[in-house]
């Protein structure tokens, strides 16, 4: 669900182990190492951004395309495999990481699984699939178009050119994918596939962001082979991807302001609130951009550019998913306010960086159309807020001319199980508030919802929440965690200068 509208797009699971008696033993041979039916290779999986490594066992698995047409084409997963640390561990019952976005990969992420799990590795085996159409299965990438613009320059183009470029877009990847069929029902059915093979009887599933979602329909879909579920971020079976982001930003604005103001150095040096001054920021830039002279920040290069008030509106949303970049805000803002914009584009452009290729635009297309395009109404209120009314309309408009797929009847419907189940949230978080988690919990009668004071979205890794979630994958028993070690996390203060906060 992610500054510069483009990130938007690049918006942001993970499955547990238990044991059952007939699963498999490991074989290690020439051939490579098993697990149930399917051989994985030794192999090292990267992280961009992050400068680290893990290591791994890879391996492909085909499935068909068209669950309808077994004999039409088929299309390889990349699944890779982190074995328990614990080499006596059994192997039932793995932990399958589930990605946000819709649009990320797994594999591409498991560094952070790798952090955020070590606890839970310690007994369980971690498993990672790349979603369809993400990473290395079958990738659904919208390259750039013959006019250098792709599907993700929401910023740039109005709506009849977004459309352009997308039917650019179905044209180049119907090639070698039918864009039906890369919905989050499909991707459930791969899930299980991998299941099957690799022997395990359940599994647990970790979904952060997007990935809740896609939790929830396995545990619904699959009760019998669901032991437990943890959702990071919590999106509801109800909620339309997209259609809500203005509202739940300007929500997360007040949370800012409102813990600078009960800050009294924060408050003295920025008295007046964020949203208040974003929107003035972008008023005067929607009259008249600026050229920017800024230091490029990965190569430190004085460079020139224009910066617009839709590059300020997407870098403050991309701020808002973590203290360490919110934190920052009030301070650049303040400089922006002077005239010096230096600071604004130089982080604008470290924040496109960072998510630059992290998102398979075309398979969020295929998801959002087939699952939440058709349920968006518009909201009068949108207009009135800092990002605006038109992100939803152009965040939808490529539906217009998107192969659809299906979803089944019940889809929409709140996921009602006694499946143990624990929830997380950031109490800041932009795009999946606290409010959705509690929505989710009153489905869950054995579920858990933890709210992290501060933080924004994607919180497992925070504090001693490793431990916690390792702790109810053991146990399956959220109700019975002892949760006080969150008591010590807080958020990020905001830079009074360029040197930090002040103490």
């Amino acid at each position: 669900m992610r500054h510069h509208r483009k990130t938007l797009l690049a918006c942001a699971g993970l499955l547990a182990l238990s044991a059952c008696s007939n699963a498999p033993s490991p074989e290690k041979a020439a051939t490579g190492r098993h697990y149930g039916r399917i051989t994985f290779q030794p192999c090292t999986l990267a992280e961009a951004g992050t400068g680290g490594n893990v290591e791994a066992q890879c391996a492909t698995f085909e499935v068909p395309e068209n669950r309808q047409a077994p004999q039409g084409r088929r299309i390889a997963l990349n699944v890779a495999w982190l074995p328990a640390t614990d080499e006596g561990a059994a192997l039932e019952d793995p932990v399958f990481f589930l990605a946000g976005g819709p649009g990320q990969a797994a594999t591409e992420h498991a560094v952070m699984v790798d952090a955020a799990l070590r606890e839970v590795r310690k007994q369980r085996h971690v498993v990672l699939v790349d979603q369809r159409g993400t990473g290395r299965s079958n990738p659904l990438e919208c390259s750039d178009s013959e006019d250098g613009k792709s599907v993700a320059d929401m910023d740039s183009l109005d709506e009849a050119a977004l459309q352009a470029v997308s039917r650019r877009c179905v044209d180049a990847l119907s090639k070698h994918a039918d864009l039906r069929f890369y919905t989050t029902t499909d991707a459930i059915r791969d899930l299980d596939d991998v299941r099957k093979m690799i022997g395990a009887e359940r599994i647990n599933l970790i979904g952060v962001s997007y990935g809740t979602r896609v939790a929830q329909q396995y545990a619904g879909t699959y009760p019998q082979h669901t032991r437990a579920i943890v959702l990071d971020g919590v999106a509801p079976n109800s909620l339309v991807v997209g259609g809500e982001f203005a509202r739940r930003f300007d929500d997360a604005l007040a949370l800012q302001s409102k813990a600078c103001a009960a800050d009294a150095a924060c408050r003295a040096r920025y008295p007046t609130d964020l949203r208040t001054r974003l929107l003035a920021l972008k008023q005067r830039l929607s009259a008249a951009p600026v050229e920017v002279t800024y230091r490029d920040p990965s190569s430190g290069e004085e460079k020139h550019d224009k910066l617009s008030a839709s590059t300020v509106t997407g870098l403050t949303h991309a701020f808002s998913y973590m203290p360490a970049t919110t934190s920052l805000l009030p301070l650049v803002l303040d400089e922006a306010d002077q005239g010096r914009y230096g600071p604004l584009m130089s982080l604008a452009k470290f924040m496109d960086g960072q998510v630059s290729g992290q998102m398979a635009r075309g398979m969020q297309l295929s998801v959002i159309c087939a699952e939440d395009a058709d349920r968006y109404r518009p909201d009068p209120a949108d207009a009135n807020t800092v990002m605006g009314d038109d992100l939803a309309r152009l965040f939808f408009s490529p539906c217009a001319v998107w192969p659809k797929g299906e979803r089944p009847a019940g889809f929409n419907q709140p996921l009602v199980s006694k499946v143990p189940a624990l929830l997380m949230s950031g109490e800041q978080d932009p795009v999946t508030p606290p409010s959705y988690g509690e929505a989710v919990l009153k489905g869950l009668a054995n579920g858990r919802h933890l709210v992290l004071r501060g933080q924004g979205h994607n919180v497992i890794g925070q504090g001693c929440m490793p431990k916690l979630v390792s702790q109810f994958i053991e146990s399956g028993d959220a109700k019975a965690l002892d949760a006080k070690c969150l008591d010590a996390i807080d958020g990020t203060p905001a830079f009074t200068g360029f040197n930090g906060w002040e103490p």
